[in-house]
């Protein structure tokens, strides 16, 4: 038959591979035995071929492709061959008869995946089955088969069913699914084989069945796009079950489970794919309808890690049940944690995968990607961290980002980094990444492109290994983290035993019992919250008991209010719907007083609180006043941010900090949290110093601590020179520099200019949404900086930062007019030339980073205290209620367990994702009532997809409700007037009944209906940041009509309008000023829930040609939106496109009935009710100008005028309106009328000016009638003379100036001439001299500096010559002329691969004793890092590729060079030695200036100073440089051993020019000691630059030259201190005030930082000391003159010797003899102070008394008087010359009485040793 013709071609082919073997294979069960052995022999191939990268799901994926492409197409023969013999064989062996039918039953056609093959791997591991068929390249082939026999079909399903129980990768398994799912195996052979179970007679067949469809049912991972396919299998599945129970085959329970939940699952699917919500295209997840063999939920990170974001991951996850119970608490749990953490993920991982996508698509390059819009995350580029700042939670970082792209964003209303977003920055294309949360946002900083952020602990230890100023990629995901991480960790924490109410969360028991309490006690005493004519009558009652209950009308209950009051009380789990209007919180205040009043029944011992929780801010603030009322004390808010007054009290914020709290506190716990405030304040002021740093440009003294001296003394060019701020002027940002820089630039090609901001009006005040979500986001009590000791809060830190900013900038960026400033030649800057100025300062502040490394080691976590710590108040407060939002309690779970609340009231509880209800629930929890309604506003997932075809968007509430739990639904609505209440029944609500008190409502003023739709077909605006739109049209028109309300008398607070998106809000506030609008509330509909007003605009923005309606067509939000208003509401809105919704065609047409839908709003005018005008647009309101129409007001005023208004039906009897036309009142006796507009009272005095005579001057004045001519000032100019005989300058009644500012010629002391203000002739101060000084100083360079900056030739300023001599470093000297250049300064530039010398230049490097890194294939360097190598350098080439594809052209073990000699031929093949163009040449990059050069020239070039060396020829000691560019080459490899020996030489100088270090640490230590006794013994504590001495002999690296700067400079102070101490009490005034000013002089040129005691600088030093020592002497002699009334005696010797002295120019030595002839002629008129001798006298009545300095006195009145022994006065006796006490007791001289100087030179007594010695220091004059 031609059946056997194709077996035996088959065999024939079979024979022939195997002659070799020696062997003829005839029959077919040789055939299928030699087909075996090579069948095992493939697989074995195979097996041990695909071991290695089977590990890659990329691999295995590529692997599966290739696999199948290679089988159809090379190996196709071979393997259909040996396998179908295989096959047939078998068959032939199993019936006892060879098959002719193979063609109906074939066998797999794959190469190595045959039926022994699939046999042996069902009896490995799960794992290995799973990796081994997932990859295997036959797969394909084998499942396509659409014919296999049973036996085939079992074994598949065996081995599928092992792979899928495996515990390997979940993509694995996912990409096994993908192939099974289209294959003709699961479509056709199976579902076959399930038919053909029922028609199976072999009862041993049968018996084994169940064991196949275990395996079957196991095969339930598929994509949801096999839904069809699974749900046919489902159904021959439960045929064949029922068939083989019929026959009597025993069916397992589970296999029934699973068969119900695949069911379940397929149910959901198609319900989906329904509701066109199931995108089977994208096969996002793949569902499993049990979760045993997945991995533990608990063990699953809630970070996501690196590869989640880089393979194609498919989480496992599971639909929330909302048909059906949970089958265990585990699953329960599972589901949750699964679907809220894939919600928070999917955005992040989608996004960057994305990106990721993007980046290789655009070839790395991120310009590109600045203008892309991404759909799930928000991409910052360029991002750094710039400060760390101390906050409640710890170390937070305040990081910068580069605001370009973002230039269009509204931050004020953009979504974008809200507090808590979580953040992902990475700097290596998210190979690895940092997780951090934003900590603190304020919109003014989001446009200089500044955020606060918190990393994660363990991103935290990432970032100390990340370099400083990395720049970073950082992604905002649009979730909100903080809320998913607080409830994903208490899931996991969660205790499946301990989860409360298990029997109705989970199993969903419809049989509520009442609450475990009740059972030992069930009287309830309801007097509390009876109506007040029934409270006397109402007597306690057994709430169990039905008949037992008071009548509604005795507790103020409607009917279906008290079936939600009993149903509260009596059943531990109550659910209660309040539809909007009905008083849902109105009945849950009533149970929570009711339960409260009867704490006894449920309280242990009184002390179990109840728990109020709340979806938001608000509702929690609004339920805890309505408990306020009736409780005063006992009630604690906790977390968030509450705007209520009334309970700001009880914010666990204010408690903490109440005195009670500290002293309840223990003792361990007070002492840490006194450290922790004492901390707090030490590290706020430096984080302070940080955040002022960003700010402006800082004054230059708080910078000197951080600036080398040498870039200090460069600062400092200018001391001298007059400057506001001398940072600035270096920063070229001083007046006179930018002004002229300005100039410059006028006429260059800038970069176009920034439009001018122009400056908002004063619009109304809308409540953001980005804060009114960052306010519910905020959940720790402690967010803003703690009161501490010293009481500061937000304000007053602010205030600190503000007085720190002013002490600190030269220049702050944040205020918003700079202060202005004036060039030295008078010119100030414009307004626009600051803008500019400040706009440079932010873009250069910007660049760089003042971040300092030690910043992040200071603080883990300022606000350490447990939680349970703060819950300690507990113990010594009685609290009744806790009141907190779902997140707080998530985050707050650990210390919810401590206080045991046994009651939780749960409000908006059908708004909250059920995960958080869940974790909201405590262990001792015995009551539950949800109060919420959820046909009105859903919980909100992030993920479309996991919320439609997952249910995340169920909440508990609304799926007990589904499952048939007990709730009750408040039917009677107190809002709505019937007309709007029409509009909810029964399009939303079946039922509901309207109240009568919403029948008496009284129409809208100035329109004719009270509901009404507006339609228009305007289309709507796309906002570019965020998914948001607007539409001006709408917002007009909305805006026109409250203003129009607001005109019919309504308040302000009795209308809002309410919008449906983001968008419009903005919109609506542009065309809204405060001062119209001031009091209307704005909002969105999904903040509004739960409020309402009197009237309600509705603008629902939506108008496209692409008939989207977004949101609108959601029922809830409709609700919401509709459900607001009580007595007017007005939409404006396209209805034709809403009319496709079903909902809203049925809203039309309940509004056409009563014809409150149209084009036109038709407005009616009060007064004259015969006028309306139809309003369909903005414009029309115009012809309602005041509210009413445009006939003339014309009433008559009581001041007399008319009303100058149109109509207008506010304020009619004009008790409000102004009167601003002129008022026509006398006020005087003249006739005068009064000058203001008639509203305004008349002054009391009349402000008419008429002409006067000013008595004083006789001049005619225009003066106000009422005042007296002498009282006024004449502004005629002053015609007097100044003193100077010019003429003054102020006006006729003022006083005449002091300074006469006329430009006059003056001849200044040094001689020049200057044109300057007059008033400088008489002033003390001299104007300065600006002639340029131009003396030849000592080292032959002529002074630069200016007469008034040299002092007149006194002090010359330093030479600023350049130096520039090469220095051993190979830097140029540049300290200017200077005779021994000092040590470099610069920052040492010598590195290894190792490390990195962080010292100065000059100071010696400390060598890198690591192991040398030298080696290559070829050689290894043994030696240490710094020691010259003992390897050669390797010649062999490089054998690597470099990133372009080419060959390397470097050498083996050189760092590969960056240049190609293909791509960068003409760069490399230049000629410099020669080399270069050789086809084989090989390259060396130089890693200090990235020179390429020809190895073998640069060998030899490296190698020219060793020859000469060898050779015995002098060498210089420096660096090698590239021969190219002269660059020092400090950083080589293969020339470390050149470059090692030089840098030994060069270290041996450095050491030699800076001394020795153990010298210079001696003197440095002799110097601090002197310094320390020259302290006492002078008294120098008054002398800040000598206590700054001590600070610099502190610093490191010092040399021999700075401690000899140091030792001159402190000689020189202490010199001037003595000559101060001298002169102190004997000088005149004057003369004292000309003395300490020059001493002032000479103290600030000493310490000036260019002071380097240079040879014209010690020189001019020397002399002025010189002369300052003969005025001195000079002053005391004069001084003692003045008391003998001598001064007249000497004037003239005085004035000659002043003259010399006070002359300009320097003191030269003939000056000196010359003042010192004169003072010896003027001593011989006046002999000295107070003895009447000659100075020979003195000195022979020292001599004969023979005693030691120290024991000379005189009296008050200056008689010389002489204490012998000791010296230290004991007894008093009497003045011989005067009878004035001299002497004194106990060492005490008297009053008065001193030690009398002038006799032996001593300054103090004798009688104390110490002050003795002080005696021999005395300074010679």
């Amino acid at each position: 038959t031609p059946t056997e013709g194709l077996g035996r071609g088959r065999g024939a082919t079979e024979v022939g591979r195997n002659m070799e073997r020696g062997g003829r294979q005839r029959s077919a069960g040789r055939g299928r035995n030699g087909g075996e052995g090579a069948e095992r022999q493939r697989f074995e191939v195979e097996r041990n071929r695909e071991a290695g990268p089977v590990v890659r799901q990329g691999a295995r994926m590529g692997m599966a492709k290739t696999g199948a492409r290679r089988e159809g197409h090379v190996d196709r023969g071979e393997n259909r061959m040996g396998e179908r013999r295989d096959v047939e064989g078998d068959r032939s062996d199993r019936n006892g008869r060879s098959s002719n039918s193979s063609s109906t039953a074939r066998a797999p056609q794959g190469r190595g995946l045959g039926f022994k093959a699939l046999e042996e791997l069902s009896v490995k591991d799960p794992s290995v089955v799973a990796i081994t068929i997932s990859s295997h390249p036959s797969l394909n082939n084998v499942l396509s088969e659409t014919k296999m026999r049973q036996d085939l079909i079992e074994l598949i399903c065996l081995v599928l069913s092992k792979a899928f129980k495996s515990r390997t990768d979940r993509g694995t398994l996912q990409h096994l699914a993908g192939i099974i799912k289209d294959s003709g195996f699961f479509r056709t052979a199976l579902p076959h084989y399930l038919v053909g179970m029922s028609s199976e007679s072999n009862p041993v067949r049968r018996a084994q069945y169940p064991r196949h469809l275990e395996n079957i049912l196991v095969l339930s991972i598929f994509p949801a796009s096999s839904v069809q396919a699974v749900s046919l299998l489902l159904t021959l599945l439960q045929g064949s079950v029922n068939s083989l129970r019929a026959s009597g085959v025993d069916i397992k329970p589970e296999i029934e489970e699973r068969m119900e939940s695949l069911q379940d699952l397929i149910r959901h699917l198609q319900e989906r794919a329904r509701e066109g919500t199931l995108r089977s295209d994208r096969d996002t997840y793949a569902l499993l309808p049990s979760g045993e063999d997945q991995q533990d939920f608990r063990a699953i990170p809630i970070y996501p890690n690196p590869q989640e974001f880089r393979e194609e991951h498919r989480p496992f996850l599971r639909p929330n049940l909302t048909s059906q119970r949970y089958t265990n608490t585990h699953l329960y749990l599972d589901t949750h944690f699964r679907l809220l953490r894939e919600d928070f993920v999917r955005p992040l991982r989608e996004g960057i995968q994305q990106l990721l996508q993007n980046q290789m698509d655009m070839g790395r390059t991120d310009n590109p990607l600045r203008t892309k819009r991404f759909d799930d995350i928000r991409i910052y580029f360029d991002t750094r961290l710039v400060v760390p700042k101390c906050t409640q939670t710890g170390i937070a970082y305040v990081v910068q980002f580069d605001i370009q792209p973002l230039k269009f964003v509204r931050w004020q209303n953009s979504k974008r980094l809200l507090y808590g977003s979580l953040v992902c920055l990475s700097c290596d294309n998210f190979e690895s990444f940092l997780f951090a949360t934003v900590s603190d946002r304020d919109p003014v900083d989001l446009q200089n492109g500044r955020v606060q952020i918190t990393f994660t602990e363990e991103s935290r230890f990432k970032l100390a290994r990340i370099q400083k100023d990395q720049l970073f990629l950082m992604v905002e995901t649009t979730a909100y983290f903080e809320a998913y991480r607080y409830v994903l960790e208490g899931l996991q924490e969660q205790e499946e035993d301990n989860l409360p109410f298990q029997k109705y969360i989970v199993d969903c028991s419809t049989d509520v019992q009442p609450p475990a309490y009740l059972q030992r006690n069930d009287t309830y005493d309801l007097s509390s919250v009876a109506d007040p004519d029934y409270k006397a009558t109402m007597k306690p009652f057994h709430s169990l008991k039905a008949e037992a209950w008071p009548r509604m009308e005795a507790l103020g209950l409607d009917e279906s209010q008290i079936r939600a009051f009993n149903l509260a009380l009596t059943k531990e789990l109550a659910i209660i719907q309040g539809p909007p209007g009905t008083g849902k919180t109105y009945v849950g205040l009533k149970i929570a007083q009711a339960l409260l009043t009867n704490q006894a029944l449920w309280g242990e011992r009184g002390t179990a609180p109840m728990l109020v929780v709340c979806y938001t801010n608000h509702a929690l603030d609004q339920f805890l006043e309505g408990i306020h009322k009736f409780l005063n004390e006992g009630i604690v808010r906790v977390g968030g941010r509450s705007n209520s007054e009334i309970l700001k009290r009880f914010n666990m914020r204010e408690l903490t900090h109440s005195p009670n709290f500290k002293r309840t506190l223990p003792g361990h716990l007070r002492d840490v949290y006194r450290q922790l405030c004492e901390e707090e304040r030490e590290i706020q002021e430096q984080s302070m110093r940080l955040e002022c740093s960003l700010k402006g440009v800082v004054k230059e003294k708080f910078l000197q601590r951080f600036i080398s001296s040498r870039h200090w003394d460069k600062i400092h060019i200018l001391c001298m020179e007059k400057k506001p701020s001398l940072m600035m002027e270096w920063l070229g940002l001083g007046s006179t520099v930018f002004l002229q820089r300005e100039t410059e630039n006028a006429n260059g090609n800038e970069a176009e200019e920034e439009p001018m901001e122009v400056e908002e009006e004063d619009l109304i005040e809308i409540a953001e949404e980005a804060e009114l979500i960052q306010a519910e986001r905020i959940i720790d009590d402690n967010f803003g900086p703690r009161t501490s000791k010293d009481g500061r809060k937000r304000g007053e830190m602010e205030g600190a930062v503000k007085a720190m900013e002013e002490l600190m900038l030269a220049m702050n960026l944040d205020k918003a007019e700079i202060q202005a400033e004036q060039s030295e030649e008078g010119f100030e800057l414009q307004r626009a030339q600051k803008k500019k100025m400040k706009k440079k300062i932010k873009k250069e502040l910007g660049k760089s980073s003042a971040m300092t490394e030690e910043e992040e080691a200071t603080v883990f976590d300022v606000w350490t205290l447990s939680q349970q710590d703060r819950w300690k108040l507990y113990r010594y407060v009685c609290i009744c209620v806790i009141g907190m939002t779902t997140t707080g309690a998530a985050k707050h779970r650990k210390a919810l367990q401590e206080v045991r609340p046994r009651l939780v009231i749960v409000e908006e509880a059908a708004e909250v994702l059920e995960a958080h209800t869940i974790t909201t629930l405590s262990q001792a929890c015995q009551h539950l009532i949800l109060i919420g309604d959820h046909q009105q506003l859903r919980p909100s997932a992030t993920v479309y997809e996991l919320a439609k075809n997952f249910n995340l968007e169920m909440s508990m509430f609304e799926r007990l409700v589904n499952m048939g739990l007990p709730f009750v639904r408040l039917d009677y609505q107190h809002r709505m007037r019937p007309e709007i209440a029409r509009l909810l029944t029964p399009h939303i609500y079946k039922e509901l009944e309207n109240h009568p008190s919403v029948l008496d409502y009284e129409n809208i003023k100035g329109l004719k209906t009270n509901l009404f739709f507006v339609e228009h077909n305007h289309l709507e605006e796309e906002i570019r940041d965020g998914r948001s739109h607007q539409n001006r049209h709408e917002a007009m028109f909305v805006v026109a009509l409250c203003r129009y309300l607001l005109l019919q008398d309504y308040k302000p607070e009795q209308i809002t309008i309410l919008t449906t998106y983001t968008g419009q809000l903005h919109c609506l506030r542009n065309n809204m000023p405060a001062k119209q609008f001031a009091g209307v509330k704005v909002h969105v509909v999904d903040k509004y829930q739960g409020e309402e007003n009197d009237i309600v605009l509705l603008s629902l923005v939506r108008s496209n040609r692409q008939g989207k309606v977004g949101f609108l067509n959601i029922s809830n939000r409709v609700c919401v939106a509709l459900s607001r208003a009580k007595k007017g509401l007005y939409c404006i809105g396209n209805s034709l496109m809403l009319n496709q919704v079903k909902l809203w065609s049925k809203i039309f047409h309940t509004l056409r009935e009563k014809d409150q839908v149209g084009k036109a709003l038709t407005l009616c005018c009060q007064n004259h009710p015969d006028r309306q005008v139809n309003a369909s647009s903005a414009e029309d309101f115009k012809q309602a100008p005041e509210g009413g129409c445009t006939q003339p007001c014309q009433f008559r005023l009581e001041c007399g005028h008319v009303c100058p208004r149109v109509c207008h039906p506010y304020d009619p009897e004009h008790k409000k309106y102004k009167c601003d036309k002129k008022c026509e009142k006398i006020i005087c006796d003249r006739g005068h009328r009064c000058t203001l507009v008639c509203y305004k009272e008349c002054p009391k005095k009349c402000p008419v000016k008429v002409e006067k005579i000013i008595p004083k001057c006789q001049h005619k004045q225009m003066v106000p009638c009422h005042q007296d001519p002498e009282t006024f000032t004449c502004q005629e100019p002053c015609q007097k003379l100044l003193s100077c005989g010019h003429q003054c300058d102020s006006v006729c009644g003022s006083p005449c100036t002091n300074e006469c500012k006329v430009k006059v010629i003056l001849k200044l002391r040094c001689g020049h001439i200057k044109q300057d203000a007059c008033f400088y002739r008489t002033c003390i101060d001299e104007a300065e001299c600006t002639i340029p000084c131009e003396h030849q100083l000592k080292c032959g360079h002529a002074c630069r500096g200016t007469c008034s900056q040299c002092y007149q030739g006194r002090f010359h300023f330093h030479c600023v010559h350049k130096c520039e001599r090469l220095l051993i470093c190979s830097h140029k000297c540049d300290v200017p002329c200077t005779r021994d250049c000092p040590p470099c300064q610069r920052r040492c530039e010598n590195f290894c691969v190792h490390s990195k010398c962080m010292k100065p230049c000059g100071q010696p490097c400390a060598p890198c004793i690591e192991p040398c890194e030298w080696q290559c294939a070829h050689h290894r360097c043994s030696k240490l890092c710094h020691e010259p190598c003992d390897r050669p350098p390797c010649t062999q080439p490089c054998n690597k590729t470099l990133t372009c594809g080419h060959p390397c052209i470097g050498l083996c073990g050189d760092k590969c060079p960056s240049k190609c000699r293909i791509c960068n031929h003409d760069e490399v093949t230049e000629i410099f030695f020669g080399t270069e163009s050789e086809p084989d040449a090989c390259f060396i990059q130089l890693e200090d200036c990235s020179h390429i050069i020809e190895y073998t020239a640069m060998d030899i070039y490296m190698g020219l100073d060793d020859n000469q060396a060898n050779k015995g020829e002098q060498v210089a000691i420096k660096l090698k440089e590239c021969p190219r560019c002269r660059t020092p080459i400090r950083k080589n490899v293969r020339y470390g051993s050149q470059i090692n020996r030089s840098l030994k030489e060069i270290e041996m100088v450095k050491e030699k020019i800076n001394g020795q270090q153990p010298d210079i640490e001696k003197q440095r230590n002799a110097l601090l000691t002197q310094w320390k006794e020259n302290l006492l013994t002078y008294e120098m504590h008054d002398q800040i630059e000598y206590l700054h001495i001590k600070t610099r002999l502190e610093k490191s690296y010092l040399t021999a030259n700075d401690l000899w700067v140091v030792e001159n400079k402190m000689d020189f102070l202490i010199r001037i201190k003595k000559i101060l101490k001298l002169v102190k009490n004997n000088v005149l005034f004057l003369d004292g005030y000309r003395f300490r000013k020059k001493v002032k002089e000479f103290v600030c040129w000493l310490t000036n930082h260019h002071q380097k005691f240079t040879e014209q600088q010690v020189f001019d030093l020397q002399r002025e000391l010189q002369r300052l020592n003969l005025l001195a002497e000079l002053n005391a002699r004069c001084h003692y003159a003045n008391e003998r009334d001598l001064t007249e005696k000497i004037q003239s010797e005085v004035q000659k010797i002043r003259d010399v002295l006070e002359m300009c120019g320097q003191f030269t030595e003939q000056d000196q003899e010359r003042v010192k002839e004169a003072m010896k002629e003027l001593d011989k008129k006046v002999p000295l102070k107070g003895l009447g001798i000659s100075d020979e006298e003195r000195k022979m009545i020292v001599s004969a008394m023979k005693m030691q300095p120290g024991h000379w006195h005189k009296c008050p009145n200056g008689h010389v008087y002489v204490i012998t022994e000791c010296g230290g006065a004991m007894e008093s006796r009497t003045c011989p010359d005067c009878d004035a006490t001299i002497g004194g007791h106990n060492h005490r001289l008297a009053t008065g009485n001193q030690v009398a100087s002038e006799m032996d030179g001593a300054q103090h007594t004798a009688w104390s040793e110490a002050n003795n010695l002080l005696n021999f220091d005395q300074l010679d004059f």
